[in-house]
């Protein structure tokens, strides 16, 4: 007992200061593992990293929290960017409460900067999914799109060298003012290499949040950017917004069943859980004709795709090429990687009867799709940024709107959350019910009809 004692003592009076000695050790090797390195030289990417003392402290600081939080950030959705995601604060001030998102936004950052930490505060948590904003602080220190462009699709390969599969969203560089050196043409051109970028992949998606927030001029808000760069409470519940719809489309947030009861009188169009009763049809020369003439008052429209056949989805929970998605109730048309790309899915059901069609929307910023009664079509986009009805007082922007279309005569009078869109537009004898897709992403839920004998 006496020896036990002794080598107890002997290990506390000699080891302590051994111990100490490996903190210490431990404490350097962070701080130089964390320490942006002093020279470019050899390091991947162009263009600017930033090294003032500030920037190198506010670095060093936040992956080192990184670093601490990586094991409960495990398998996460990933925020990556600069003092715009940072200041949405690491708990996202509880704005997505069902998925816990890790941010690993770092204030004063550039793309350069998030390539060189891409590895261990993104790839290292072997992510979900990833969300990045990046590129503003870029152009304030003087590099061209081009250069930034090439930085992200640099960061694109290697989250997909990590996994083939994961969805990586890029929000469009927020509009800023050319006095921050952020003017607005090098934006909308940083931009436009952005969703180029993403037509090559076919699980990178592109926000459109640069409209989102952008005045007639293409600059950002006072009453959402105080500073013209940041944005404030009202900005972060826009982008929040913006983000849900794609976040729940990806399966991460509203995965609950809807518990929604059809009204007496009406059937349901769509199961909620796959395409039964939907399906593409034969291209005609009535579509044809409307195609040209679509075409004719928009030359820079890209082409519609030739159906030579009818095609039905019964059974099935999406399109071949995934455009038209069947996910938790919601009938979901999908953002194209061309940016653009006009397709259309039909009821296998012709409706000859007068009818009332209702149903919810949900929208992008900015997105584009319609609704067919017969043949016509109907505009149902993001209406507040696309029109054509901008002036409505009743849309709520990303949020669920109410379509309703009451079709009596050969002529339909159509309601959005209960103003009058188009008071008497002209359709057909019969027809189906169809769904169209052109850019940005748009969903639909409910949709029922009640036909008259």
């Amino acid at each position: 007992m006496q020896s036990r004692f002794i080598l107890v003592l002997l290990t506390l009076l000699i080891g302590w200061p051994l111990a100490v000695q490996g903190q210490e050790t431990a404490a350097v090797d962070t701080a130089t593992q964390f320490q942006l390195p002093a020279t470019d030289e050899g390091l991947a990417g162009e263009g600017p990293l930033r090294r003032q003392d500030w920037f190198q402290n506010v670095w060093r600081k936040r992956r080192e929290t990184f670093a601490a939080n990586a094991e409960s950030k495990q398998g996460h959705v990933v925020f990556l960017g600069d003092s715009i995601t940072q200041g949405w604060q690491d708990d996202f001030r509880g704005d997505f409460k069902s998925i816990e998102p890790a941010n690993r936004g770092i204030s004063g950052d550039t793309t350069r900067g998030m390539l060189l930490r891409l590895g261990e505060d993104v790839i290292d948590l072997d992510p979900a999914a990833v969300v990045i904003l990046a590129g503003t602080n870029d152009l304030e220190e003087g590099a061209e799109p081009q250069t930034i462009a090439g930085n992200m699709q640099l960061i694109v390969n290697a989250l997909r060298a990590h996994d083939p599969e994961m969805p990586i969203v890029i929000c469009n560089v927020f509009p800023s003012h050319e006095s921050k050196k952020r003017p607005a043409d090098k934006i909308k051109k940083l931009n436009q290499l952005y969703a180029d970028l993403a037509k090559k992949d076919g699980n990178v998606i592109v926000l459109d949040t640069w409209t989102l927030f952008a005045n007639d001029q293409g600059n950002a808000k006072k009453e959402e950017f105080p500073d013209l760069l940041h944005p404030n409470a009202v900005g972060y519940a826009k982008w929040e917004a913006a983000l849900r719809p794609v976040l729940a489309t990806l399966g991460f947030v509203e995965t609950e069943g809807d518990d929604f009861v059809i009204e007496e009188g009406f059937e349901s169009l769509f199961n909620g859980h796959d395409l039964t009763g939907w399906g593409f049809r034969k291209t005609t020369d009535a579509m044809l004709k409307s195609r040209d003439r679509w075409q004719s008052r928009d030359p820079h429209a890209p082409a519609w795709p030739i159906v030579e056949s009818d095609v039905a989805f019964d059974g099935k929970s999406k399109t071949p090429e995934g455009r038209y998605v069947a996910i938790h109730d919601r009938l979901v048309v999908t953002t194209p990687p061309e940016g653009r790309k006009i397709q259309q899915l039909w009821t296998t059901r012709e409706f000859p009867n007068d009818f009332e069609l209702r149903l919810e929307f949900r929208a992008t910023p900015n997105a584009d799709s319609g609704v067919f009664i017969r043949a016509p079509q109907l505009q149902c986009r993001d209406f507040a940024l696309a029109g054509p009805y901008k002036n409505l007082k009743n849309y709520a922007p990303q949020q669920w709107n109410t379509l309703v279309v009451a079709v009596h005569g050969g002529v339909a009078h159509c309601s959005c959350n209960g103003e009058v869109i188009e008071e008497a537009m002209k359709v057909p004898e019969t027809g189906p019910i169809g769904l169209e897709g052109d850019r940005g992403q748009v969903e639909y839920r409910r949709i029922r009809i009640k036909t008259q004998p």
